[in-house]
């Protein structure tokens, strides 16, 4: 007789057991469920990340180290879809010397800009950008070292 009711609470142990890990299935298979669809929304957002970078790479400046401080190059002209691909203060620079009557100095790009053009030091940042645009194409620098924009 004691066998019988050991038999019955082993079952009935069991039986508790099989619920248990009942329940537990279920709530693994819900969360498999949620991850494959989490699975799914992260690739489709990789995708996108991935199409938008290789947008942004066909426009934007590529930043690189140097020594090991991020600095942004300047795209040759024929290298680049249009001045779009290069930062904003050398869209500006070029803007400038674009709307220009003739060839400008640095000095006369400075003012336009707000630099102090009475500080010869002031420009040399400013004079750096223009040649480095000009050495690109995106410039043309005059023997006299006033500048113009390529047509």
């Amino acid at each position: 007789m004691q066998e019988r009711q050991w038999i019955t609470a082993h079952r009935s142990e069991l039986d508790a057991l099989a619920e248990q890990l009942t329940k537990q299935l279920q709530e693994v298979e819900v969360e498999r469920d949620e991850l494959a669809i989490a699975e799914r929304v992260l690739n489709r957002l990789a995708e996108q990340a991935h199409a938008d970078a290789e947008a942004a790479d066909s426009v934007a400046p590529v930043p690189v180290k140097v020594a090991g401080r991020a600095v942004l190059l300047i795209p040759h002209r024929s290298d680049a879809a249009d001045e779009g691909a290069l930062p904003g203060d050398y869209r500006k620079i070029l803007a400038i010397v674009r709307e220009a009557d003739g060839p400008v100095q640095v000095r006369a790009v400075g003012e336009w800009l707000g630099l102090d053009a009475s500080v010869c030091g002031k420009l040399e940042p400013l004079r750096t950008k223009m040649t480095k645009l000009a050495d690109r194409g995106w410039l043309h620098k005059r023997p006299d070292g006033r500048f113009t924009v390529r047509s």
